[in-house]
């Protein structure tokens, strides 16, 4: 019985503890319930000039996702239209399987959010997080950020840490 919980007690610790960028994708890639067949497209909207939103659509591609990469000239409206306030906005917003990702959001969450399909608007990953996907630079640290979770009412709860 001591061995059960012994047992348990590490799958929790596992469970909760913040996995890099880099191993978090390793670890999805190797989750069964989600192969290259059950990706959905993602729309990446983004505006014209926007090299790291191109960055992160590289990234999300690389880990299965079909990208519609589409250019919009209003980004503020499209964001309001979707649910992301000026707290939560980033320079990118992605929809996909009927969940906002906003900004530079690890692929590994994105895949999380739809194997576990909880009842949210999205996720998002505020600002422009020095290391997160698409604003990986050479020579620059890559910053520990949150993935949020945001609930239909636009509260906000922790989703993902990624700890470089």
């Amino acid at each position: 019985m001591k061995r059960f919980y012994s047992g348990v007690v590490m799958a929790l610790f596992f469970a909760i503890l913040p996995l890099s960028v880099e191993a978090q994708q390793t670890a999805v890639a190797v989750e069964p319930s989600m192969n290259s067949e059950s990706i959905p497209d993602i729309a990446i909207y983004r505006s014209e000039s926007c090299g790291c939103c191109t960055k992160w659509g590289e990234h999300v591609e690389t880990a299965g996702f079909r990208i519609q990469d589409k250019v919009v000239e209003n980004m503020e409206t499209f964001k309001q239209a979707n649910g992301i306030t000026p707290e939560l906005s980033s320079c990118h917003t992605a929809v996909v399987d009927g969940y906002v990702v906003e900004g530079h959001v690890p692929a590994a969450s994105i895949k999380k959010m739809l194997q576990q399909r909880p009842d949210i608007r999205g996720l998002a990953a505020p600002g422009m997080p020095m290391g997160s996907p698409g604003m990986e630079t050479a020579g620059v640290k890559a910053e520990a950020f949150d993935v949020l979770a945001i609930a239909h009412d636009g509260t906000t709860t922790v989703f993902d840490q990624i700890r470089p």
